[in-house]
């Protein structure tokens, strides 16, 4: 308290004093000298406290307190523990750390558990499916960032994901006791360290796979390397190790024949002194897929063209043509990767308006209706003359959006196409220009362009048909017309379809982590649509089980996870409740345990993560000179601290009471005794 409030409590109390004896000492009428002085006392007691709350002196509290140390125990709950046989010695040395009396006395004790992420203990079921225990040194760093705490991590130290662990102390600053789940002893073991295989392939063709083989032993020993899908084996052949040839990469080429996901299991046969063969076998699939891009040819005429387009087309086995007329498109137009419009008129409208913002091609000829096709179209415009020319094409050799090669284009016969000048509103560029006989008239005659996120082309002439014959005279083969309509079809065409109901999955999953499976929801007008309820109903092929599961909103995007399904061959329906739409699909999840890879603990890891962070590890077995170390150790003590607290008088709710208390017997008395 300052100088200056004590001053201003003086005052107030000698005006409290003054006021009181002023009132019952000058002014009283009555001459009952006790009274008058019980009066005086109750009226200068309600008026100090009254000046007291205005002066409102501060006072300073001062609490006096221990607090101990933290010992934080982060005890490994994967499924590790369980598979190398520790998990009822962990869950005895946690029982007995946390009711140890002189530990507990010594310490706060908290207890987590760590797999996935760092979760307060309830209890240990050595379940956990993944182990990131630079994860969890990063969660405690945050907890314990400013106090002291020792940390005991009881794990096996086989870290399954995430960053390397034995550099945590470069942020966590805490001594840490490892108490380390296993041995050092060294077994027989052959393993299937790593496979590499693309997640694609195309059908009728061969796609590789890499094996990489370890082996840890002494002796010479030779076994096999099997592929097999389902029952039957697929590959086969001999390998063999020695103490100092202990890896192997292995590389073969298998065929994809069927369309979908296939599955394959690669074994590496054990021999008898393995102990661990879980790590002998591996799992994986590939997608077959069949590369076939759809393309539609709209007409409403004959033509040799639509033959030309459609033979140049589907040189590309991976291609296939379907030809259609104006009126029976509609239904399907979302079907295809590209639609190609023939020589367009007034009943090409409504076509034009579903592919809006889609790739197209368009043909124009001499029975093109002109004043339509301006009408229609934002980017272009051709001047109409009711008149037709023949051009010849000039290659322009700084065409950029793709590769393409001259093909001797000025041997090529004339196209015919209506005469007048074309103005584009956008920027475009020419493939081939327009030449009548030696002269170059630089308007264009095939050219592309992409606005609005589309891409689009324009052939200004008919009787290409005439240009794949020239082609087969020139060079005895249609393949490089056909490689340059190939190139042309292959930039304009998409492969994303057109659809209301878009789901996003895997065809196969490994092992039964992070499953999740995204759908997109549109409406008529190809906006995203949120005001509806998704669901998808999983079949398990094997066990013809049916689990039905709620999609959740997030964003723009319907999410759903699936992690809790056992590996199996599942087939699923993705379903819009509140209308008729749905997408069905086919996944697979391979049976695959990380956990279960390993075959000793990382005492190497563990015992450097100790002395990097000025701890200590323990085996399992000698725990008791962990307790006795951490009770014996000088750094860790209970530290006496101090807390001021500055409460002012104002808070103190007693001084209220005081008022009313001295304010109501002062008007009690005078009323008794017929002074009011």
């Amino acid at each position: 308290m300052s100088a200056e409030t004590l001053i201003y409590i003086i005052l107030s109390g000698i005006l409290a004093l003054f006021i009181a004896l002023f009132q019952y000492r000058y002014k009283s009428k009555t001459k009952n000298f006790k009274r008058n002085i019980l009066f005086t006392f109750l009226r200068f007691l309600t008026i100090f406290s009254v000046l007291l709350l205005i002066v409102n002196p501060k006072f300073e509290q001062v609490k006096v307190y221990t607090e101990k140390p933290n010992l934080v125990l982060a005890i490994d709950n994967s499924s590790s523990i369980k598979h190398l046989k520790r998990d009822e010695s962990t869950k005895s040395l946690v029982e007995n750390l946390l009711n140890n009396e002189e530990l507990k006395s010594k310490f706060n004790v908290s207890s987590y558990t760590l797999g996935n992420s760092l979760k307060v203990s309830d209890s240990l079921t050595f379940e956990e499916k993944e182990t990131n225990i630079d994860k969890a040194f990063g969660q405690l760093s945050e907890i314990f960032k400013a106090s002291i705490s020792p940390t005991i991590i009881v794990t096996d130290g086989n870290q399954t994901f995430g960053n390397d662990y034995q550099f945590a102390t470069g942020y966590f600053k805490q001594s840490i006791y490892p108490v380390i789940l296993g041995d050092t002893i060294t077994y027989t073991d052959l393993k299937i360290e790593q496979l590499n295989v693309n997640k694609y392939a195309y059908l009728k063709n061969r796609f590789p796979v890499e094996a990489i083989l370890v082996y840890n032993g002494n002796n010479t020993i030779n076994t096999r390397l099997e592929v097999s899908k389902g029952n039957t084996i697929v590959h086969s052949e001999p390998v063999s190790f020695s103490k100092t040839n202990n890896s192997k990469v292995v590389n073969l080429t298998l065929p994809a024949n069927v369309i979908g996901t296939n599955s394959y299991k690669v074994s590496l046969i054990p021999i008898q002194t393995e102990k661990n063969k879980v790590n002998n076998i591996k799992n994986f699939a590939v997608e077959i897929i069949d590369q076939k891009t759809k393309i539609a040819i709209v007409s409403d005429l004959i033509h040799p063209d639509l033959g030309a387009f459609k033979n140049s087309i589907e040189s590309n086995e991976q291609r296939s043509v379907h030809f259609f007329n104006p009126n029976n498109i509609l239904d399907q137009i979302g079907d295809f990767q590209l639609v190609i419009l023939y020589q367009p008129n007034n009943k090409f409208k409504s076509i034009y308006r579903a592919l809006e913002g889609e790739n197209k091609f368009t043909i124009v000829g001499s029975k093109t209706d002109l004043n339509f096709l301006n009408s229609i179209s934002s980017y272009f415009s051709h001047e109409v003359v009711f008149q037709t020319e023949e051009y010849q094409a000039d290659f322009n050799l700084n065409f950029t959006p793709f590769q393409i090669d001259d093909i001797s284009f000025e041997t090529f016969p004339p196209l015919q196409s209506n005469y007048g000048s074309i103005s584009f509103k956008i920027p475009y560029q020419n493939i081939l220009t327009k030449r009548v006989g030696n002269n170059s008239i630089n308007e264009p005659l095939l050219v592309t362009f992409e606005a609005d996120g589309a891409r689009e082309s324009v052939l200004f002439g008919e009787n290409i048909w005439k240009w794949r014959a020239q082609s087969y005279l020139n060079g005895k083969s249609f393949g490089d017309f056909d490689n340059f309509i190939g190139k042309l079809v292959q930039y304009l065409a998409t492969n994303k379809l057109r659809r209301r109901l878009n789901v996003d999955y895997e065809s196969f999953y490994i092992g039964s982590s992070n499953i999740i499976i995204n759908a997109q929801f549109f409406d008529k007008n190809y906006e995203f649509d949120n005001r509806n309820t998704l669901t998808i109903k999983v079949k398990d092929n094997l066990s013809d089980n049916e689990i039905e599961f709620p999609f959740v909103l997030k964003n723009n995007n319907y999410q759903v996870d699936l992690s809790s399904l056992p590996a199996s061959e599942y087939s699923f329906t993705v379903k819009v409740n509140e209308e008729n739409i749905s997408v069905s699909g086919n996944f697979t999840i391979l049976e695959y345990n990380v956990e279960q890879q390993f075959l000793n603990a990382n005492v190497t890891k563990l015992q450097q993560l100790a002395t990097n962070s000025d701890g200590k590890s323990y085996f399992i077995d000698d725990t008791a000179d962990l307790i006795s170390d951490l009770i014996n150790d000088n750094r860790y003590v209970s530290i006496q601290k101090s807390h001021k607290n500055t409460i002012p008088l104002i808070d103190w709710k007693y001084l209220l009471a005081i008022i009313a208390i001295s304010l109501s017997v002062e008007w009690f008395l005078r009323k008794y005794n017929g002074l009011i």
